[in-house]
């Protein structure tokens, strides 16, 4: 351990203005506000892009039990290594941190591991590479990085416009009449958003400004009579929202004819924020914790209310439900301790899909995920019970799996 700390580089203040920081693909309709956020701070920072094409890389530095969204992550981290777009000494990888008793957040040491095998094996530039964890509880400190307020405010104001995008899209792609104008809008609309973010214009006027601005534009979109089969899509965090993990599931629903509807981001950052609250409360007896977490919740709480306050007066789109709203759904299903990975989240979820006209449910999950496993297919039972006509179905993915399998039981389960 002694020897990986000596090659594993701390991320300085001249290292922020040489270095692009790479962030995994994840969030697919958040990515983009996430960058304008740490670059209205000063730093290069970019999502990559690059498809996977061998899943397995990361096999050759890592054991195959690891989870799927681990094997992914580092295949994603080692291929562009090896693509040689950008020189060893200006790139930096950041690998976000949720904590709990979930094994990707081990990634980010297991990441400095996989580049010290490879300084190892005579590849010396790679020691060069910094890793960043980034995370809220002040884990792995680098002199040049630290989340201010600043930062915070932008962040906030990312995960509600990649709310507000999805929610707008989701609804609107599967009935366009013209094909394309969907995504041509939501590009001209992230552009606009975007530059807010990079002038530090992160106060509730300015977004709530932009959130009428998107419903309106949206709005405007020709659309087809009629309603589609909606599918409701949730499960582990990294399943349900990277395009990279799910193998584009959001496209494939509409080449099917279906309307997808994924819950939004911020409801999953709300629910961390709750489990360190009720952590605090439950098991460390820290008052001070609780309060911090609790102001936090109520803080974040507001943010999102002021966004489904906008979206909602308009006669054109759905919204998710507030959080403390989503919580109470698992009443009977699941208790508020069961917070292990994303926990009573998945199953409030599905109720709130089933409420809001979802037919189907598909719960995502990867391969290697106990958490996912008991919190998943666990519930299923009880959903069934209440919910009889639904299909609710658990869709399980690896990397040696079957595409055509997989995409046959999706179709199963859809029907």
């Amino acid at each position: 351990m002694e020897k990986l700390h000596r090659v594993c580089k701390n991320f300085t203040r001249h290292d922020k203005k040489t270095r692009t920081i790479l962030l995994c693909e994840m969030l697919e309709y958040t990515n983009v506000f996430l960058e304008a956020a740490f670059r209205a701070e000063g730093y290069s920072f970019e999502t990559l892009k690059n498809p996977v094409k061998d899943r397995t890389l990361a096999l050759r530095y890592i054991s195959n039990d690891y989870c799927y969204p681990t094997v992914l992550i580092l295949a994603q981290f080692l291929e562009y290594l090896e693509s040689g777009e950008r020189d060893p000494e200006e790139i930096t990888f950041m690998e976000p941190q949720a904590g709990g008793a979930c094994r990707a957040g081990n990634i980010y040491n297991l990441l400095q591991r996989v580049l010290y095998r490879m300084v190892e094996q005579g590849q010396l530039e790679y020691a060069q590479i910094p890793v960043i964890s980034l995370n809220l509880m002040g884990e792995e400190k680098h002199t040049g990085f630290r989340i201010t307020p600043s930062l915070l405010s932008g962040g906030i104001a990312a995960g509600c416009y990649g709310d507000l995008i999805m929610c707008l899209y989701q609804q609107v792609k599967p009935y366009e009449q013209n094909p394309g104008e969907t995504d041509r809008i939501r590009s001209q609309v992230e552009k606009k958003l975007c530059e807010s973010i990079r002038r530090h214009r992160n106060g509730r006027h300015t977004r709530e400004k932009n959130y009428r601005y998107a419903c309106e534009v949206f709005s405007k979109v020709p659309v087809k009579p009629g309603k589609k089969k909606r599918v409701g899509i949730t499960g582990e965090i990294y399943m349900k929202y990277s395009k990279l993990g799910n193998d584009d599931i959001e496209s494939f629903l509409l080449r099917q004819g279906m309307e997808p509807y994924s819950g939004g981001f911020v409801n999953y950052c709300l629910y961390l924020v709750d489990t360190e609250r009720y952590k605090a409360e439950k098991y460390q007896h820290n008052p001070i914790m609780a309060k911090a977490c609790a102001f936090v919740l109520h803080r974040l709480c507001e943010a999102q209310k002021h966004l489904l306050t906008v979206i909602g007066e308009t006669d054109r789109f759905q919204t998710d439900l507030p959080f403390p709203e989503l919580k109470e759904k698992v009443q009977g299903i699941l208790a508020e301790g069961c917070n292990t990975g994303d926990g009573w989240l998945i199953a409030a979820e599905v109720i709130q899909y089933v409420e809001k006209g979802c037919g189907s449910v598909l719960i995502l999950h990867p391969f290697g995920c106990l958490v996912s496993h008991v919190c998943e297919r666990g519930i299923l039972q009880r959903l069934h019970a209440r919910f009889p006509d639904v299909s609710i179905q658990t869709i399980e993915y690896d990397y040696d799996q079957s595409k055509t399998l997989r995409e046959s039981r999706i179709l199963l389960a859809i029907s």
